[in-house]
């Protein structure tokens, strides 16, 4: 058992002011059944985004509402509008209301949205739904990874975060597998399939939203909004959950507390003097990482179904097929690396998956102007590069949620997501008009070469400005806004 009471805990230090060792004891829990909890409970948000973006790309419900082309898109685009939107708003709501509330409110927002566009029966219906369901997934990456980053053991957290951004992909291929059957009108009627594809979300997070009720708010906002009491509370019933799982708890030192003056929420003139005065450096790391890393994905992900049937021959029912080993190189590459950013260090493996995935593309690049590879040594090259990329993009989102105050984590995800959004919106067009007819491989090859040097910067900016968070409290690597004074570990 722990050594700090409740009363040593949560005693006031002075007027205004409460002295705390959650931290630590949130940092010193081992491993167990809570912890997995948390990652099945909150990680199925990225799977969801990854399940609906292979669903809507599939675009099977085009031939029922009579779609053209472009509207087809104009459907992918208002869901991705809905998620910066979403993120913006429920990332300011999570750090005002507490990260509980909004995990439960943006999945249930979600729900809402891709169950009722289901039944759509015309274009602005679908695209008012969309809207909905994006908001809803938007709105889960800023209350998820603060929450994660909150309530995983420092120890663990670098691989956690970025093992499961990287189950987006675990979606996608989950949402690829399901459209073969879907989409088939031998076994679905064409107006059936694409409707079911859109409630398969919704049925994970039936029963996800049922496992989230089970998971606590975060001690550490508790703490900084003066509810003192209430986070001793919830920290004494995480401590009996870990030893009833069979955990043992080390003692934790006075010396590691810390000293809060709660604050109510805080101005948006003060978020920009933290981003932009007291933490430039950090901020233009994780702009530099964002918006690289979702150009890269955007550029190659929306377009390696054209770069398939108009440079291979690749017939455009069969491009499918190529995607697994793809979706599968980006599932893997969190999972296996994710243990180096703990180990090694953040700065180092930045620099490295970042670095690597840059090289492997520019090299492909060569080889693809040169015209010696075929669809499968394309593919081959895609997957060995997002294997790297999608490590490094994960920790992108690992990097703003732990370099800044715990106050306002949520606003600051919402702010660099829906950045890196703008700017990965624009890759899609432009690799799409470098592609063409396919009957010149000059302008793609000047578009990966881009795209390969353009990663490769993200990388240096990170190695060069980043922070040493490895294994680091939260509080050490950001300190509270609300922090008067603080104990060292």
């Amino acid at each position: 058992m722990t050594t700090a009471s409740a009363s040593e805990s949560s005693a006031a230090g002075g007027t205004g002011t409460v002295r705390s060792l959650i931290p630590a004891r949130l940092d010193r829990l081992p491993w167990t059944k809570f912890h997995w909890s948390i990652v099945v409970g909150l990680g199925v948000a990225w799977i969801l985004d990854g399940l609906e973006i292979q669903i809507v790309a599939a675009n099977g419900y085009a031939d029922t509402l009579n779609l053209s082309p472009t509207q087809v898109g104009l459907v992918g685009t208002t869901y991705l509008v809905g998620q910066v939107i979403g993120s913006l708003y429920f990332g300011w709501l999570s750090d005002r209301l507490g990260r509980r509330r909004l995990f439960i409110l943006t999945l249930a927002v979600y729900l809402i949205g891709s169950g009722i566009a289901g039944f759509a029966f015309s274009l602005w219906f679908l695209l008012i739904f969309r809207f909905i369901a994006g908001a809803g997934i938007g709105g889960e990456y800023a209350a998820i990874n603060s929450a994660i980053d909150e309530l995983i053991p420092s120890h663990y957290r670098g691989r956690v975060d970025i093992a499961i951004n990287g189950t987006y992909w675990g979606g996608a291929a989950i949402g690829a597998a399901a459209n073969i059957f879907l989409l088939n009108p031998d076994i679905f009627p064409v107006d059936w399939g694409w409707r079911i594809g859109f409630w398969i979300g919704p049925v994970i997070g039936l029963f996800i939203i049922y496992l989230r009720r089970h998971i606590p708010e975060s001690p550490r906002w508790l703490i900084t909004h003066g509810r003192a009491q209430e986070a001793e509370t919830t920290i004494d019933d995480i401590e009996q959950r870990v030893e009833a799982s069979g955990g043992s708890l080390k003692p934790v030192e006075d010396s590691q507390a810390i000293q809060l003056r709660p604050i109510e929420y805080v101005p948006f003139r003060v978020i920009v003097g933290v981003l932009f005065r007291k933490y430039p450096k950090r901020t233009l790391t994780a702009a530099a990482m964002m918006i690289t890393q979702s150009f890269l994905y955007n550029a190659i992900f929306f377009t390696y179904a054209l770069v398939l049937q108009n440079f291979y021959d690749i017939p455009k029912d069969h491009t499918g097929y190529f995607f697994f080993p793809f979706a599968i190189g980006n599932l893997i590459g969190p999972l296996v690396l994710g243990h180096l950013f703990d180990a090694i260090g953040r700065r180092k493996m930045i620099f490295a998956t970042y670095g690597l995935s840059g090289l492997v593309l520019l090299v492909s690049a060569f080889f693809f102007h040169a015209g010696v590879l075929n669809a499968t040594t394309q593919t081959i090259f895609w997957c060995v590069a997002f294997f790297f990329a999608s490590a490094g993009a994960s920790s992108a989102y690992l990097t703003v949620s732990e370099t800044f105050p715990l106050e306002l984590r949520a606003q600051a995800i919402s702010y660099f997501f829906s950045l890196a959004q703008i700017f990965g919106a624009i890759a899609p067009t432009l690799y799409g008009a470098l592609i063409g007819d396919g009957s010149s491989r000059g302008p793609l090859t000047v578009g990966y070469i881009i795209g390969a040097v353009i990663m490769i910067i993200g990388g240096v900016i990170a190695f060069i400005f980043g922070t040493d968070a490895e294994r680091r409290s939260l509080e050490t690597v950001s300190e509270p806004l609300s922090l008067v004074t603080a104990g060292r570990d």
